[in-house]
């Protein structure tokens, strides 16, 4: 994908997740690759009202080349992308719902949703919690990449993490891709929530059928 195209497809994701009310306010981020650095939404931008033209321009050793000034977790981002070869798109959101799950009590201390959708499993994977630091905190960068070089040397590697009271960051090969992995994980946050927490996961039986029929990576 040309970078014209590129830069109105992060302006197509993020007004699709504003209006369905994924993210809200200023609050949330969208970056992509290029082969020569990165596009990054402006720091306090709405992603309801992006304008292509005014995505931040960032090569390959950071340096601002173009556009508004970049979103403060350009950092988070840019070492998501080193960690994970196959990921061209991040976002980062404050999804209610899985915000809400890291304040009201998420699975255990490790993760925050079981796995208790076939979708969840097919689609999001393993979603590590990292914990509260201030927004753009650099030391957040370093636990992100940690979780995903861990993960892959288990050979589940992941696609989401959620930091607490923050809320997730998501990636994928492409935008879209990436936008269904964050809309999977927020309706199963509120899946899980509506019924007090107490649903069951599916059980390992099950789990090994998706990974056969669907190459699941749980």
């Amino acid at each position: 994908m040309d970078e014209r195209r590129l830069r109105e497809e992060l302006c197509g994701v993020g007004a699709s997740l504003f209006a369905r009310g994924y993210v809200h306010g200023t609050a949330g981020n969208i970056s992509a690759r290029l082969h020569d650095g990165f596009l990054v939404t402006p720091t306090d931008a709405c992603l309801g009202f992006l304008e292509p033209a005014r995505l931040a321009k960032i090569d390959a050793e950071g340096r601002h080349l173009g556009g508004d000034r970049p979103s403060k977790t350009l950092a988070l981002h840019r070492r998501i992308y080193a960690a994970d070869a196959s990921a061209a798109c991040v976002i980062h959101t404050h999804s209610t719902h899985a915000v809400a799950l890291s304040l009201a009590g998420a699975w255990n201390d490790d993760e925050l949703v079981p796995p208790i959708t076939p979708y969840f499993v097919m689609k999001v994977g393993h979603v590590p919690r990292i914990p509260y630091h201030r927004p753009g905190d650099p030391r957040v960068a370093d636990l992100v990449a940690g979780r995903i070089e861990a993960a892959a040397r288990r050979g589940v590697p992941i696609r989401a993490v959620m930091i607490d009271r923050l809320g997730p960051n998501v990636w994928h090969e492409t935008p879209a891709a990436a936008m269904a992995v964050l809309e999977e994980l927020e309706e199963t946050a509120r899946a899980w929530l509506l019924p007090g927490r107490a649903v069951a996961p599916l059980d390992e039986n099950a789990i090994e059928e998706l990974r056969r029929a669907f190459g699941a990576r749980w």
